[in-house]
């Protein structure tokens, strides 16, 4: 007997969103920053608490909040190193409040060692694509291994490396946040480059451009 006439046509509907990884790279650039001032001591190691606190409550929610909407986004190597961020600084936050003022722990260590090297995945599938992204999540990598060797080895030298690693990722998640804010104010053409190929960039500042070309529907973020 036969079925009913199927229509040939499949229709697939995607919504635009804003892009997340400006958000998601400022929050890390604050988290990085505040980390640095303990390590490098210009926050008293009494404060540890406070610099914890501010990790949990403001890194953490708002690197999570980009990690789903860049999943909404189709984009997997941001929204996977996102997400492994969130819960890279939530770690480093509850084990610093739950331990005494300038101590280590090798527990900290072991988990910063296992995230530096997961976080090659999202690096190296970003990298074609998106240089100046990979190289954030690539510099957090490296940022969580230093600070892995301090927690295991209670070395000051490397304390003091892990705090200056921190600071440098700093400077280029805030360029990236920066150059990615400007560019979507301009429609895809900021005055600060981010090495992004052909579908990871919105065409030309025309207002009249398609929408499959806004973040969410274009192929990467």
């Amino acid at each position: 007997m036969p079925g009913a006439p199927v229509n040939a046509e499949v229709r697939i509907g995607l919504r635009p969103i804003g892009n997340p990884m400006p958000l998601g790279f400022l929050a890390l650039a604050a988290g990085t920053l505040t980390l640095s001032g303990l390590q490098l001591g210009w926050i008293p190691a009494g404060e540890g608490d406070a610099v914890a606190l501010a990790l949990v409550a403001f890194v953490f929610p708002l690197q999570l909040l980009a990690s789903i909407f860049a999943f909404l986004g189709r984009d997997g190597a941001a929204a996977e190193g996102l997400g492994l961020l969130a819960g890279g600084w939530l770690t480093i936050g509850l084990v610093t409040l739950a331990s005494p003022p300038g101590s280590t722990s090798n527990a900290l260590g072991v988990f910063l060692l296992a995230l530096a090297f997961v976080l090659l995945a999202p690096v190296l599938s970003a990298w074609p694509s998106k240089a100046v992204a990979a190289a954030v999540i690539g510099g957090a990598a490296l940022r969580f291994l230093a600070t892995a060797v301090y927690e295991l080895s209670a070395s000051g030298s490397w304390e003091n490396v892990a705090g200056i690693v921190g600071v440098a990722l700093f400077v280029l998640a805030a360029y990236a946040g920066l150059a990615m804010t400007l560019a979507d104010a301009n429609h895809g053409e900021g005055p600060l480059p981010l090495g992004r190929a052909e579908g990871g960039a919105p065409v030309g500042s025309d207002p009249t451009r398609k929408v499959e070309q806004e973040p969410g529907v274009r192929p990467q973020l």
